[in-house]
């Protein structure tokens, strides 16, 4: 990555001392492919991470997969999540696979601690081995077995870049990002399923398409209302409560989507009417990876992606104060204190989408 690609987002300051500084870069792209605004160079080529997980699930849909093994809309949440292992995230999952006729020893996806703190309590208290369903990513895994499954194709290979579903899942996210397959560069996620690394303005413009797929296909279009319908229906099932994904949805109130990715990746979908006659897609890349922390309450946090996108959110005029209020404890300016509870220092965003700063508007369209 260029280092003039990044501009500063986000900076850390103790006493009257900057200490620390934060650079990425950042695009918003309405469904006809207008740049609204951008931070940095808008065709930084960068993974998308989990943030793909609507994506992968679209040809599922596409195909009848929720008809043909009678899926709800949790099941089509938990298969767009990077959920936290709740106990409810775990029941859903296991339920999933009752109805598709697999279990978790068909998933290739490894296990990992919980990110619930509940859960991780009860795991490490019990001295519990987390299984695949544990993953993050179990839902992903679940809902690509069963259209591997329903289409009468191999499971055990089902995680191949030349099985017949992860090309599906390619050539499907080359559409909706008006790019060809050959132009998305392919890795490895951290789940051992294929991943794509294409630029922030293309998966901004497959973001806006999927929030409002007007000009899309009939088939294609009805599956994209039916994903992001289950996302803002059930936001507990793509996160967790707490966790900020979950809680702008919530906020969203069916108007906005959110999906965070690892090292430092984050999409954000706002519907038709939000801020444009037309859907809108936001794709931010943090240079250094925002790397998340656990609170004191076993919270996982992330310093730099939640107060980035609320300020974003902010100047474009997607939220009013009130709904803002409601999410202070992620920025976009935060009060920093040390762990005997004093005030040390504060975290503040530091870039302006417009040439003079942007007020809040007085009323919101979500």
């Amino acid at each position: 990555m260029k280092d003039d690609s990044f501009v500063p987002l986000l900076e850390l300051q103790r006493g009257s001392i900057v200490e620390s500084i934060h650079v990425g870069a950042l695009v918003v792209v309405n469904a006809q492919g207008r740049q609204i605004a951008s931070l940095g160079n808008p065709y930084q080529v960068a993974f998308l991470r989990s943030s793909a997980k609507p994506f992968q699930l679209l040809p599922f849909v596409e195909r009848g997969g929720p008809e043909h093994f009678d899926l709800t809309q949790q099941d089509l949440a938990i298969a767009c999540a990077s959920h936290e292992t709740s106990r409810r995230h775990l029941e859903v999952v296991a339920a999933f696979q009752a109805k598709v006729g697999i279990s978790e020893a068909d998933l290739q996806c490894g296990p990992h601690l919980p990110g619930d703190p509940e859960m991780l309590r009860y795991v490490l208290c019990n001295r519990i081995s987390p299984t695949p369903n544990f993953n993050n990513c179990s839902g992903k895994h679940t809902a690509m077995l069963a259209h591997a499954k329903m289409r009468g194709l191999p499971l055990e290979s089902y995680l191949s870049p030349d099985h017949p579903v992860q090309r599906d899942l390619l050539a499907c996210l080359a559409e909706m990002s008006d790019l060809s397959p050959q132009e998305i560069a392919i890795g490895i996620d951290g789940c051992s399923a294929p991943n794509f690394a294409m630029p922030l303005y293309h998966t901004a413009l497959a973001m806006a398409r999927l929030c409002d797929p007007r000009d899309l296909p009939e088939p294609r279009a009805r599956a994209c209302h039916t994903i992001t319908t289950a996302m803002t229906t059930h936001p507990e099932m793509i996160s967790g409560p707490g966790e900020f994904d979950c809680e702008l949805m919530k906020i969203g109130r069916g108007r906005l989507i959110a999906k965070r990715g690892a090292e430092g990746f984050q999409v954000v979908g706002l519907l038709p009417g939000v801020i444009d006659e037309y859907g809108v897609g936001i794709a931010l890349k943090v240079a250094d990876g925002d790397l998340s922390t656990r609170d004191d309450r076993l919270f996982p946090r992330s310093r730099v992606r939640p107060a980035v996108i609320l300020e974003v959110l902010r100047q474009l005029g997607a939220l009013d104060r009130e709904r803002m209020s409601q999410l202070e404890a992620f920025g976009p300016q935060r009060i920093l204190r040390n762990h005997a509870g004093l005030v040390i220092g504060r975290s503040y965003p530091v870039f302006s989408l417009a040439s003079h700063p942007i007020s809040y508007p007085v009323s919101s369209n979500l």
